[in-house]
């Protein structure tokens, strides 16, 4: 495997990395970011520098080395049975770990980068160019559905397989997503870990409930019920995450939800992500569960919705609530907001309950 190759290929055409790296300054927006992370990765430092999320907390920078970013890539490459020349889109932001993963399966495989800007209507999906693999953001598989672009005869003479990443899968695009041949997967991954360290297929013959490791990767519960990652290249060997998962065995789990979201209200446990989940279909505007303090119950919960509030939009989502939770589910204040607040890569934010 070789990490630093003198040449990479783009659009079908082998083009040397020191002349892209030397032609930087001259580019502009999504395409100098690319160009700045691959001087990055040519640089003499043996790592790079990422910044996290701020899903769970304000973002912060880390130092991945790169041997460990390229076994990342490589577990990638084999999962997918990338080979050299096989055709990859890149359509994601280069400041970002996912974006820079691209990159690096396409050094490190010798695959054929196509790439596009992260805003496209994606119109190259009927350009009539095959694709082997492609990875995306929720917000962009739902713009492809919304405009019609991939429909019911998008298959796999388009994109074998499509890798979905940066938040939990909605309900209600996991049931579109039964309709597309392309072979859809979704993954647990985090900056810390490089990605993805395990993946869950989504549709056809193979759809699966459960995340399962990729090769040398595993993961235990602590005594809290969180997911605490096994894998190569890590300080002291794991990662303890805020996850709250259930085991099948050591390779094989799915998530709950997160423990620093888990609310307590008059003695029982709740996940905002699993009651998230029972109102997703039903819900067409951007929310989320939380609770604020209550004297009686410790904390209540709380549906926080943006929109514009009415009469109307309040009884519609009471009754939503009402179809779809128990009783002790309930939200017992609906409060509405002109727009939630988000994380850089469109991650709707929680906010504390002393700030609702």
């Amino acid at each position: 495997m070789k990490l630093f190759p003198t040449h990479i290929t783009l659009n079908n055409r082998p083009t040397r990395v020191d002349e892209l790296i030397a032609g930087r300054e001259n580019a502009t927006g999504w395409e100098r970011d690319w160009l700045d992370f691959l001087a990055e990765w040519y640089d003499a430092r043996d790592y790079i520098e990422v910044k996290t999320s701020g899903s769970t907390g304000e973002p912060k920078n880390i130092l991945l080395k790169k041997d460990f970013v390229a076994a990342s890539a490589l577990r990638t490459i084999r999962f997918f049975n990338l080979k050299a020349g096989d055709r990859v889109l890149h359509c994601l932001p280069a400041r970002y770990i996912a974006g820079k993963l691209m990159i690096v399966r396409a050094l490190i495989g010798q695959l054929d980068l196509h790439l596009v800007d992260p805003a496209t209507d994606f119109e190259v999906l009927q350009s009539g160019l095959h694709f082997k693999f492609a990875a995306m953001v929720i917000n962009q598989v739902s713009k492809i559905l919304e405009f019609g672009i991939w429909n019911l005869k998008f298959d796999r003479r388009n994109l074998d397989f499509l890798l979905l990443g940066g938040s939990a899968i909605p309900v209600s695009l996991e049931e579109k997503l039964q309709q597309v041949q392309t072979t859809c997967y979704s993954s647990y991954a985090m900056t810390e870990t490089a990605t993805h360290i395990a993946l869950r297929q989504l549709n056809g013959p193979g759809k699966d409930g459960w995340y399962h490791g990729l090769d040398g990767i595993s993961v235990k519960l602590n005594e809290n019920g969180c997911v605490r990652i096994e894998m190569p290249g890590l300080e002291n060997g794991f990662l303890q995450t805020n996850d709250l998962g259930e085991l099948k065995d050591e390779r094989t789990f799915r998530i709950l939800g997160r423990a620093d979201n888990r609310i307590i209200s008059g003695g029982l446990k709740f996940s905002p992500e699993e009651l998230e989940g029972k109102l997703e279909s039903a819900i067409d505007l951007p929310f989320y569960i939380s609770s604020k303090p209550d004297e009686r119950l410790g904390a209540r919960l709380v549906l926080v919705v943006e929109g514009t509030e009415s009469a109307g939009l309040i009884s519609q989502l009471r009754e939503s609530c009402n179809e779809r939770l128990s009783r002790y589910e309930q939200p017992g204040e609906i409060i509405f907001t002109p727009a939630l607040p988000r994380t850089g890569n469109g991650k709707i934010k929680r906010l504390p309950p002393d700030q609702l």
